[in-house]
């Protein structure tokens, strides 16, 4: 008889067998893909033993597209077709794209995601992406000459839900087997942290193309545990091009609108290059033929500064509210780590220095680092045995919640909560007989929900009619390890449950995810008195209704004054509540408990008549 064999935790059946997988760090500006061979992680090369793959795709017609350098050599030419910094669209509605008016491309409005009309028809974000991660797939397959096993692509840390599910639908499009999504920073931290044994506090400071985060790690013995994470997911390297491009039409006295599609892309590229020469040197001249005009002056290094002096300052600041979110000062972290081709700025390396008190750690390629994380995390996960112990565990940016009576937010997962997590609290009914709940699942720090973000709303049907706050219903909140988030809710005498895998149609927009951790702060007064208002009121319509219910069924024990006198103690609590204050409602809402206090001692009295009527005294 044949045995069956059984491997052990991690490994592959065959021992010799080793699975393919790869990490990609899909970036804004440029694309790599990187896998362990022979026990070292490294990026793997194209037919031209290039590593990075511009991450731009234009399209020729409906069946042939350039992706890559080929097609940034197009974007002046070609600009409507040719698409670059497409992850910043990723998740997006129109209206989260604050920079429309400089961008060469066709926007259209639709339901979701924002698309993009090309002369191949419309195309999605998703789409765009997909392109690029199929033209790193080709290459891996190329280099192994065998399929792909899996992949762990990178986002960044401040991506919400919407942008980290469109990045694993476009994985999922472009044929791959997404094994994780896991964050920049945090493959980072891996790439360096194995590489060089470090152990204690480090932060990863990853500006890349169009993304900043700011992570805060502790590293011990192959454990990777971030602490606290920031950023910005709407600013990068991009914005600094930008920013040169609008002082340099206030230079030469042009506005914005006057310039065509070929203008912008032109001077955009003109930047970009300013930009790059301006690590190494310190003034390049700036040459530029416009449709109408020609723009040629010497960019001074201390000028590119200047202009860009906003953009750093803003990072800066992320990495302050990081620190104090993580309990620690500046002297206490051990090394920072420059993630992303935009550190290479020299304004942005001195200005980190000065900031943290040290010299960045480099010895790293900044451009390669989050890929040969990601790698080591894709060989680890497909099961091959690398001899290395690696536990992530990293975090959610924002808190999670539902929303409750009064239109209060209840957090149940809080920021920077360890991910992988499942987190549940009790919830009960507002009204008697209610049969069915509505949920309402919120991003954001703030205690209302008009001022979070709405991710999605689901109904828990089939709950047996009770007394209101008899009933019993626990909410769950599941985040993977991906970020990804479901919610279930069970009734728990019944057992009655729904459940909804959160798919929200786009993400929050760029002013909304910097904002909504500073206005958690800056309005935390006002968030409390807030809140106390909506408690209040909703201590109020529970008190009237109650009282309107009693009135329904045993009116009849009382006088007309008495009726009278809790007739208006009820109006006076009803108009308190709509224009008092918290401490007004309070007294109103105590005022008519107390009024009918001796209401509810007759109501009582019936009850114990009823239920005694017809029996004896030696049956009771």
């Amino acid at each position: 008889m044949a045995l069956l064999q059984i491997s052990e935790p991690g490994q592959t059946p065959d021992p010799h067998q080793r699975r393919i997988a790869v990490g990609i760090d899909l970036g804004t500006t440029h694309s790599l893909v990187a896998s362990v061979r022979n026990g070292v992680s490294e990026c793997l090369p194209d037919a031209e033993g290039r590593v990075i793959l511009p991450s731009v795709v234009r399209y020729l017609d409906a069946e042939r597209r350039q992706i890559g350098f080929e097609a940034l050599a197009a974007q002046v030419e070609d600009p409507r077709n040719t698409i670059s910094s497409v992850k910043r669209l990723m998740g997006r509605g129109i209206n989260d794209i604050g920079n429309r008016s400089q961008l060469p491309y066709q926007l259209i409005d639709k339901p979701g995601m924002v698309t993009l009309q090309t002369v191949a028809g419309e195309k999605s974000p998703v789409e765009i992406s997909a392109e690029i991660l199929a033209t790193l797939r080709f290459r891996a397959e190329d280099t192994f000459d065998e399929d792909i096993y899996g992949a762990v692509i990178t986002v960044p840390a401040y991506f919400d839900d919407a942008q980290r599910q469109a990045t694993k639908d476009a994985a999922q499009l472009a044929g791959l087997n997404v094994l994780r999504l896991i964050n920049e920073p945090t493959a980072a931290a891996i790439a360096y942290g194995l590489d060089n044994a470090s152990e204690g506090i480090y932060a990863i400071y990853d500006l890349g193309g169009g993304t900043f985060d700011i992570s805060i790690l502790r590293l011990t013995q192959g454990v990777f545990e971030v602490v606290a994470t920031g950023g910005d997911s709407a600013l990068g390297g991009d914005d600094y091009d930008r920013a040169l491009v609008e002082w340099t039409l206030a230079k030469a006295g042009l506005a914005a609108d006057t310039l065509t599609p070929t203008d912008k892309a032109a001077l955009l590229r003109a930047a970009r290059a300013c930009k790059e020469a301006l690590s190494a040197t310190g003034s390049v001249p700036f040459s530029v033929q416009l449709a109408k005009a020609q723009l040629n002056f010497e960019m001074k290094a201390e000028d590119f500064e200047t202009a860009t002096a906003h953009l750093t300052q803003r990072t800066l600041a992320a990495a302050r509210k990081a620190l104090r979110d993580a309990g620690l000062l500046k002297d206490e972290v051990q090394g920072v780590v420059l993630v992303g081709g935009a550190t290479r700025m020299p304004q942005v390396r001195k200005a980190v220095a000065s900031f943290f008190g040290r010299e960045p750690l480099t010895n790293l390629n900044p451009d390669e680092v989050v890929a040969l994380g990601a790698a080591i995390s894709a060989n680890q996960l497909a099961g091959n045995n690398t001899g290395a112990d690696l536990l992530l565990l990293d975090v959610i940016p924002l808190s999670l919640g539902i929303e409750t009576m009064g239109g209060l937010v209840e957090r149940i997962v809080p920021r920077n909560q360890t991910i992988p997590t499942a987190m549940a609290q009790d919830f009960t009914t507002y009204q008697d007989g209610q049969t069915a709940l509505a949920l309402h699942v919120v991003q954001g720090e703030r205690d209302l929900v008009a001022d979070c973000r709405s991710l999605a709303r689901f109904e828990l049907r089939g709950i047996p009619p009770m007394v209101a706050g008899a009933a019993r219903i626990r909410v769950t909140f599941t985040v993977d390890a991906d970020g990804l988030l479901s919610v279930s809710a069970k009734e728990q005498v019944s057992g009655v449950e729904a459940r909804i895998d959160v798919k929200p149609s786009y993400g929050l927009s760029d002013e909304e995810i910097a904002r909504m951790l500073q206005d958690s702060f800056s309005t935390a007064q006002q968030d409390v008195q807030a809140r106390a208002l909506a408690e209040a009121q909703v201590d109020a319509d529970r008190m009237i209704l109650a009282t309107q219910s009693a009135l329904a069924a045993d009116a009849d024990l009382l006088n007309p004054n008495e009726r009278a006198q809790i007739d208006s103690l009820m109006a006076g609590l009803a108009d308190t509540r709509t224009h008092g204050d918290a401490a007004a409602i309070e007294a109103a809402t105590q005022a008519l408990a107390k009024g009918t206090e001796a209401f509810a001692a007759q109501r009582m009295n019936r009850g114990i008549q009823k239920a005694l009527a017809g029996k004896n005294i030696e049956a009771v």
